[in-house]
């Protein structure tokens, strides 16, 4: 069984919100039919589904066989991760993946929003 943080890692290529790391993955296993196969079926899926899974296994075991691209995994899955902390009555906002409409990023606003 992959660790949690490859499911999550699996859950995020799956749905391509971190962009690099998606094509990070992409272009390892594009060699491999099985792991290509493994990729494709998991595109779209949710976090909890079979195919996110059978994807977090996959890049497991893609990780175990090649330390450079474990480091290269790692690098990408940090550089995505953001710790955000809004103390003494800040704000933090962020927005990553493909956004198709508009965005409001705010903290107090007095009256409505329109776009």
């Amino acid at each position: 069984m992959p660790e949690p943080v490859l499911v999550s890692m699996a859950a995020a290529i799956a749905a391509r919100t971190v962009v690099g790391l998606y094509n990070l993955v992409k272009a390892r296993f594009a060699a491999d039919p099985e792991a290509k196969a493994v990729l494709e079926a998991a595109e779209g899926a949710t976090a909890d589904s079979p195919e996110v899974r059978k994807l977090a296994e996959a890049l497991e075991a893609k990780k175990t066989a090649d330390p450079a691209f474990a480091e290269e995994v790692a690098a990408e899955w940090e550089r995505a991760v953001v710790d955000q902390d809004a103390t003494s009555g800040g704000v933090t906002n962020q927005i990553s993946g493909h956004v198709g409409g508009n965005v409001v990023q705010a903290r107090d606003i007095q009256g409505g929003v329109s776009f």
